[in-house]
């Protein structure tokens, strides 16, 4: 079983940066794929990022390719979502998630999840 807890989210003007970073548990955490979602309001669960269980690969949603980031560090049990050229329609809350298989964008396939954080975009 894996814990994540998702850090980093917060207010920033458009146009700016924000880092997320998911802490993981357990000994595992290099078995396992992972992911970015975020859900705005009133809107379904949608995939951001996801990367492979060696970080060698990495799948983007398409508005977001260019602006984000997908890495991790197998060593600290750690992924990280680097936000660059924030919109508001990136307002969100961002959650990070764990899963076994791979590639797999449907949120469906992720087995353990954060709380999120909240991420707002002003205009």
């Amino acid at each position: 079983q894996v814990q994540v807890v998702e850090s980093g989210g917060g207010l920033v003007q458009a146009g700016g940066s924000l880092r997320l970073s998911c802490a993981a548990s357990g000994r595992t955490f290099s078995s396992y794929a992972m992911g970015w979602f975020r859900q705005a309001p009133g809107k379904e669960r949608e995939f951001v990022a996801t990367i492979s269980r060696s970080g060698g690969s990495t799948n983007y949603r398409g508005s977001v390719k260019g602006r984000f980031t997908i890495s991790r560090d197998n060593a600290k049990n750690t992924v990280y979502l680097q936000m660059n050229s924030l919109k508001p329609e990136d307002t969100a809350v961002y959650y990070c998630a764990a899963g076994r298989t791979w590639p797999n964008n449907n949120p469906r396939a992720y087995d353990y999840w954060g709380q999120g954080t909240q991420v707002t975009v002003s205009s």
